[in-house]
This record gives structure tokens, sequence and C-alpha cells, in this order.
């Protein structure tokens, strides 16, 4: 509940805001209330597009990278270990005053604290709503910075990535289940670092891909991992994604976490997604964890919907010729 934390050390005074200078505020999520700091004095920094899309809209000054130097920058940890140690050596090495660092327990906030008292001088700790929103000034963060290296298999990665040690077994399934010739204008949903992007770029038959990657930094590496002429590259949130004309077939492994937990509306949207994107003889190749339940929701949106191949982890879905999205009244594919 970084909200309610970052909201009461403002009001009672644990953190106090310095009179003059820029605020860096790293990676806020969407839902993150800013009123108590001066808009005009806010830098936002968040490469995840539908969060960086929402304080656009809110009014702030919202970059994918920072601009220091900042007076105070305050910092809100993700799940990764190595994300959380990037985002603190980013903000150390721009901000001339005290950084604030929010994070969950279940996210080891703990253990950073730990670490971050033996390299720093070291502020208030203020206990909250089953996190810590701590303070620190000076120290060295610099070993704490990524460093890109080639995966198992030859893939550009970083640590934070989705599967930074290699295509996940079911991106692999997937990817060995496509046909040797696949349709000529396709897209891959949610294309991280490359790795299905660049499967599909080696079957038959495709003149164009579109990689459309909400993660910034993921595309980035996937613009390196897939150095192919017929690669188009979408820094995109998928729900919103358009393309025209609409495509012949798309790939996805979709993501299903919110945090910790399992957050089926993201799978649902990627489906939706694809409906959308689609021509009406169109069709979409998905895998999934074996126990999500994508299935219902493929026979609402498409004509036709089967399991290719899987096992006791993953299952490989193809679904075929999209139909109206009854319910909303939106059309489920374009005209052709």
């Amino acid at each position: 509940m970084s909200a309610v934390r970052l909201t009461r050390a403002l009001e009672n005074g644990t953190l106090v805001l310095p009179a003059s200078g820029r605020i860096g505020v790293f990676r806020p999520p969407r839902d993150m209330e800013l009123g108590g700091f001066p808009m005009d004095r806010v830098h936002v920094i968040q490469g995840f597009r539908p969060d960086h899309d929402a304080f656009v809209a809110q009014g702030y000054e919202t970059g994918t990278a920072p601009k220091g130097p900042y007076s105070l920058s305050i910092v809100f940890l993700p799940r990764s270990r190595a994300g959380c140690r990037q985002l603190i050596a980013g903000a150390s090495a721009v901000t001339e005053g005290t950084i604030v660092v929010d994070g969950e327990k279940t996210d080891g906030v703990e253990s950073l604290i730990r670490e971050i008292r033996q390299r720093a001088n070291m502020g208030f700790v203020f206990r909250k709503a089953h996190g810590r929103l701590f303070s620190f000034d000076g120290g060295c963060f610099d070993d704490w910075v990524w460093t890109e290296e080639p995966s198992a298999d030859g893939f550009l990665t970083a640590p934070g990535d989705f599967s930074v040690d290699g295509a996940d077994p079911g991106s692999e399934m997937l990817a060995n289940a496509l046909p040797g010739r696949l349709p000529k204008r396709m897209a891959d949903l949610g294309a991280g670092w490359g790795y299905l992007s660049r499967a599909v770029l080696s079957r038959d038959g495709v003149s164009e891909l579109h990689l459309v990657e909400a993660e910034c930094m993921a595309l980035g590496r996937a613009r390196r991992n897939v150095d192919d002429p017929r690669a188009r590259f979408h820094w995109a949130d998928v729900s919103s994604f358009s393309v025209f004309p609409p495509l012949d077939g798309i790939v996805t492994n979709p993501p299903f976490h919110s945090g910790r937990r399992v957050d089926l509306s993201q799978g649902y949207a990627f489906i939706e997604a694809a409906a959308r994107l689609l021509r009406r003889s169109g069709r979409l190749w998905l895998v999934a964890n074996r126990h999500l339940p994508y299935e219902p929701k493929l026979r609402r949106r498409f004509r036709k919907s089967f399991e290719i191949t899987g096992n006791g982890r993953f299952k490989v879905l193809a679904a075929e010729r999209p139909v109206a999205d009854v319910a909303s009244g939106r059309q489920g594919f374009r005209t052709e």
C-alpha cells in the first residue's frame, strides 16, 4: 500500500520536501497519488506504457529515463531484486539530496534496508501497511547498475526482464508448435526481448512482423535481438494498440500476474486485442499455463479454437476467425 505510506509520511512530517529543486519519482504505479507533491517540480520516470500514459494524462512531466539533477527522489520498488538495485543505482546517480524508497515486505524491502545501511547514511524508516518507506543520503551504488548479457541461447537480456536467463519453457513450446509457413502480416503481442519474434521470422511466408511491448527497456533489447528489416517495433499497451490494414496472424505469451497475484484480466485483454487486430480470416497462436481458463474467452471471440499441444505445465492454443464483441457492440475485426 505505497500510497498509504507516502501520504502518511508527508502528513505526519516524517517526509519533508526540499524547498526547491526537481523531484524525481521512479516507477510509480499508475494509481499512485502524488497530490502531496508540487506538480511543477515532479518528473515521473516510468517505462511501462500504461502507467506512463496515466501520469501524462494527469499532467505530470513524464519520461522513460531520468533527467537530473533532482533535489529529492522517490523510488518505488519492483518485485525483481535486480530491478530494485538498478532503480536505486539510477536514482543515486542523478540525486543531489535525499532518496526515499518504498517497498513491500514480500518484495524484500527489509533485506534491502540492511544492504543500504552498509553503503549510505540511513535516514528514517517508516513502517506501515505491510511495507516500509525509508530514506538515505550518499553512498556508492555503481556495482548495482544493470549489465546486459547474452542469455544461454544468445539473446541479449538484462536483470529484471521476464525470463532473463533465456526463453521460458512456454515460449519455447509455442515456438516449436508454429507451422513452417505463417501468414504474411504478423504481430507478437507482449514481445519482451524478442524470442518469439525471432521464431516467427524464421518461418516462411512472413513479410512483416509488429513487435508490441509495453516495457520500454525490454523493447530496446528486442530491437537488438531481432535485427530484421521486416520487424516493426511498437512501445505500446496492447489494449490500445492499433494497426492498419488488419493482421493475418498473431502470436502471444500473455502476462498473468499483477504483483504476486494471478490476474486473468491481462490474458483476457490480450485475447480481446488479438480479436480486434486480426482480419476476418486471421489466426491467433497463444501459450498459457495449464491452469489458466482462457478457452471460454477464446470461444466467445473466435469462431474456432482448439489446443495444438501441451503438457502438465503449459498449453498452446490456436484460434481462428474473430467474431464481433456482442456485449460491447464493438466489431471484433476490421473491414478488409
